[in-house]
This record gives C-alpha cells, structure tokens and sequence, in this order.
C-alpha cells in the first residue's frame, strides 16, 4: 500500500469519532485564573485578551448531555484547575454519568494540592492528574515557573500519591509533564529519574510554544519538516562524496559567473526540488542550510537518555517530535474533541480556544478564536451537530490546506489578518499556521 493511500485510510478511520453525533472529549477550562507567573505561558504576553473567570456549576450542567458517552473529561485550560472550588462537584457529577471506561483528569502547577484537596478529589473519582515540573534544579524552576517550587511540586506527588493509596484507588494514575526549553532540556533525564522515585507513573514532554521573538530563543523544535530534513541530508551526504558543499548555494546564487564546482551546487539543489516535489514536500531552501543541525542531534541525545530512564524505571513516556511531522494530523478533530472556555464557548482545540499572539513559526502572528456556539444559548450535544461545526471538522480531516511553517513566503496576507476568510488552499479552515498538529505540542489527553 502507497504512503498516500496508508495517510487516506488513516484519516477515514479516524473520521469515525469526528462525525459521531457527540463529542468523544471534552476540554473543560475550569479557570482562567492562574496562581504563578510562568514565563512560557500565554497569559504572561502582553497581547494576550484572555479574560480571566471561573467555570461556573450553571454552565457545567449544559455539558451533562454530552457526559454519557464521553471518553475522556479534561478539566483544564490556561489557568490553574485547583482555584475553582468547584472541582470536586464537577467530578463527582461526571463520573456519575460518564462509561465505565471513560476517565476524567487534569493539569496542575502542584501548588494548592494539599493532602486533604488530593483525598477529596480521588474520592470524587479523578483518575488521571498531570503536575508540571520543567527542572529539579531550584534555581531553574523558579525562574521558569515564578511562584512555584520544587519542593511544592514534591508535596503535589506526595499528596497524591498518599491519597490513591488511602482511597484505594491504584488506578489513579499520577503524570509530569515537562516543557522543554533550551534553559530546561538537559534536565530532562533527571526530572524523570527524580519523578519516578517519586510514585509517577508517566511523563508528558512537549515543546514551549513561543508567543513573542524574545522568547523564541528558548524554543528547541526545528521549523523544518521532517521529510524536508530527510531529503536535505541525503543530498547533504551526496554532495560530500562529491566534494562539494551545499552551504555556499546562497552565496552561489549572488554570484554573476560562477566555477564548475558551484555550478555542480545550483545543480544538485535543483535536483533536490524536483525530488522533493515529486513527494509533495515543500522545501525552504535558506532555511534548510541555516538550520542549526547540531542542536537538533544534541536534543534527539537528550530524548533517547529520557526513553533510556523511562525503560529502567517503568515510566510511561510521550516524547513530542524534533521536528514539524510533513503528514499533519490533528489529534484534537480526529478523537472527536471539543473545547470549552469557563464563560461557555465551544472551540474546536487549543490553537483556535483563546485571542493570542504567538511566535511559533518564526514570525509574529495574531490568533483569532473559532467558536461555534456558547452552552448559556444551547447545550453542548446541539453546537456539536451544528452544521458549522461538522463542517469545520470534515474540512480539517481533508488536510487540504497549506503548512505555513514549512512556506518561504510565509507569513503572508491570507494569514496575516484581522479577520480570516480563506488560505492560499481556498480552504476556510485557520490551520496552516498550527504546529499542534505536527507533533511538537503536547498535553493531557
């Protein structure tokens, strides 16, 4: 079977939970309101508009038609679960009318999990908690999480840990999730080995999303696809054996009159082209010889140490991709998800849930939120089958539309707007600039 044909039956199969006539998850944000400053959140950049708020009981009740055959309840989104005190009658409630095989959990910065909040919440029904630690050295932490600590993340896991005993609940899994930033990635390995020693049973690790070029630094994922990198180093190592050195195509390309060697160059990048255009791969040529390679080895080092500890001790580990994946996949439409904002929206994931500016792609871009519909109008079950929304997720499991991150052109007008209309595709989905979908953003899910 072509690779094409594998990619089509994947997204038929895949399309099953996205037309079913419910949502399969629920992305639930508890609170906006958050307890720390941390540097790499959304909430810290000045061109953020998120209103801060909590989910009320009111609106909670509109997802109770949804809840019978929901999968999976993820009670978090930009602010910290634990300041709403409704947590717990929010999990009680759902496990009361989700499946049996259905869980509920959620993200947390640890710092308001006491022992008795950790016993109330297993005794709700939680099944799965995620806490986040990006470093074990002090100094480190709390520079990257202000306000935090690792010692408080220590008594989180220690709360929790102590609570699914007591409660005798051993199916309560208890997670880490790391966000790996150059200051952060060498304590990769560490963080796990201190995590596992510490009663956790798996680790989520994903990349910082950038939300201002001051802080792009920081970001460790490479730009360029993974299929455009495979294709650049075998002509890499072809033009090596030739003698000859793709780096100066650049300088080449300037040059009036050139030497046969560099001749040999423009050749070998136009048959480099061609080639990855036979594969439908876009390529950015400057951007793939400016590409720093040693980075991306020293990361892949880092990961293949973290799976190494994760192999010894047991852990459960998801690793994000080093580079953009070139076959998209949308994680968030195919498992039939939907996103829900603590005032009521209904968004269709986390790229498209909030108002921000994000840097992600190498430029500066305005993010509009997609919504569909608000549970204070109608109740979840009615905004899923609204003929907008089933077309919003049939236009996205098409994957017709263009990979800003991998275009030379980019960013352009079509995405570059106050008010999107269409892409370069003629496609009406706001996807081309997502990078969720490429493998190198991760949460609980």
């Amino acid at each position: 079977m072509s690779t094409n044909n594998q990619n089509s039956s994947n997204h038929i199969t895949a399309r099953s939970a996205a037309v079913r006539p419910y949502p399969t998850k629920l992305f639930v944000e508890t609170s906006s309101r958050c307890n720390l400053n941390c540097a790499m959140c959304v909430k810290q950049h000045q061109a953020s508009h998120i209103i801060d708020g909590d989910l009320s009981p009111e609106v909670f009740m509109a997802l109770l038609p949804a809840l019978p055959t929901l999968e999976s309840l993820i009670l978090n989104g930009v602010g910290e679960p634990l300041l709403n005190p409704h947590m717990e009658t929010f999990i009680r409630t759902a496990k009361e009318l989700m499946p049996p095989h259905g869980w509920i959990g959620f993200q947390t910065n640890g710092l308001l999990m006491t022992e008795q909040r950790a016993v109330t919440l297993v005794k709700a029904g939680l099944d799965r908690v995620c806490v986040s630690v990006d470093a074990i050295v002090p100094e480190t932490f709390t520079a990257v999480r202000e306000g935090g600590s690792v010692e408080g993340v220590e008594r989180a896991l220690a709360a929790l840990v102590q609570a699914r005993s007591q409660c005798e609940r051993p199916d309560v899994r208890i997670g880490i999730e790391f966000v790996a930033m150059r200051s952060t990635i060498t304590q990769l390995p560490g963080t796990l080995e201190w995590a596992s020693r510490r009663g956790v049973d798996f680790a989520i690790v994903t990349h910082m999303l950038p939300y201002d070029q001051k802080n792009a630094d920081e970001a460790l994922y490479s730009t360029i696809s993974d299929k455009a990198y495979e294709i650049f180093r075998t002509w890499l190592e072809k033009a090596t054996q030739a003698g000859l050195d793709l780096n100066d195509y650049i300088a080449t390309l300037k040059k009036y009159t050139r030497t046969p060697e560099e001749l040999a160059v423009v050749a070998m990048i136009k048959a480099m082209k061609t080639e990855a255009a036979e594969q439908n791969v876009m390529l950015d040529v400057l951007k793939l010889i400016q590409h720093d390679r040693m980075q991306s080895d020293h990361i892949r080092e880092i990961f293949e140490e973290a799976q190494e500890v994760a192999a010894r001790t047991g852990l459960e580990l998801r690793l994000p991709e080093i580079a953009l994946k070139e076959h998209r996949s949308c994680s968030f439409v195919e498992e039939g998800s939907a996103f829900v904002s603590w005032n009521g929206d209904i968004s269709p994931c986390y790229f498209l849930w909030h108002s921000y500016e994000c840097f992600a792609s190498g430029w500066q871009q305005q993010v509009k939120p997609t919504t569909f519909g608000n549970l204070a109008d109608n109740d979840i079950r009615e905004i899923w089958n609204s003929p907008q929304f089933i077309e919003f997720r049939r236009n996205v499991l098409d994957y017709d539309y263009p990979s800003c991150a991998s275009c030379g052109l980019a960013p352009c007008d079509y995405v570059q707007t106050d008010q999107f209309e269409q892409d370069c595709h003629v496609r009406t989905v706001p996807c081309g600039a997502c990078l969720w979908c490429t493998g190198v953003f991760q949460c609980l899910r």
